[in-house]
């Protein structure tokens, strides 16, 4: 990552706080993954060669950025879902400041229908940062989508416990994934679904 882009990235979150301040209702806030979090699942993508990353929560772009310069250098594409529109706009003029919005397709939907239409192994890495307590109805194709030796990543694992208990279940009670929870940023929860 260039100083640029680093830059850019620093000013989007200083940015996303300020704005989530002034915002009463949470649904309106952007909750940006923490950067330290950002930086992880960043090297983890790079780490895996990853080329199909799926992001359920774009907000303003941020984590998409992180994801997008994660697949550059391979040739990767991201999908980033989001169910508000003018989220989705602010995303399109950041991945663009970042010189990265032919790496990123975005997407206005919600991340279950989302998931329902992607073919069985076609994604490397998921990424959800969005309505967790969502997660559990989007079963089984969080674990269809992803191909074998693939990286399901859950960000809030840590700060809000009780509402992604219901996916961690299924996580746990799943032979194929192999999991664990990282105390960086709100939490990561990562889990790799065996390779055969």
């Amino acid at each position: 990552m260039d100083d640029k882009l680093r830059t850019l990235l620093d000013e989007l979150y200083r940015d996303g706080l300020r704005f989530d301040e002034a915002q009463a209702d949470r649904r309106d806030r952007r909750r940006n993954l923490e950067p330290d979090a950002a930086a992880l699942l960043s090297v983890v993508v790079q780490a895996m060669g990853a080329r199909a990353v799926l992001e359920v929560g774009t907000s303003n772009g941020y984590s998409t950025i992180w994801l997008a310069d994660a697949v550059r250098a391979v040739g990767g594409r991201v999908i980033s879902v989001d169910t508000d529109v003018e989220a989705q706009r602010l995303a399109a003029a950041n991945l663009s400041a970042a010189g990265l919005r032919d790496v990123v397709e975005l997407r206005v939907t919600d991340g279950g229908a989302a998931l329902a239409e992607l073919p069985d192994g076609g994604v490397d890495v998921l990424f959800l940062d969005s309505e967790r307590p969502e997660y559990p109805g989007w079963w089984p194709h969080l674990l269809r989508v992803l191909r074998p030796g693939g990286l399901l990543a859950v960000d809030n694992v840590l700060s809000h416990p009780d509402e992604v208990a219901p996916l961690l279940a299924l996580v746990e009670a799943e032979p194929a994934f192999t999991a664990t929870v990282v105390p960086v940023g709100k939490g990561e929860l990562l889990a790799v679904k065996a390779a055969d």
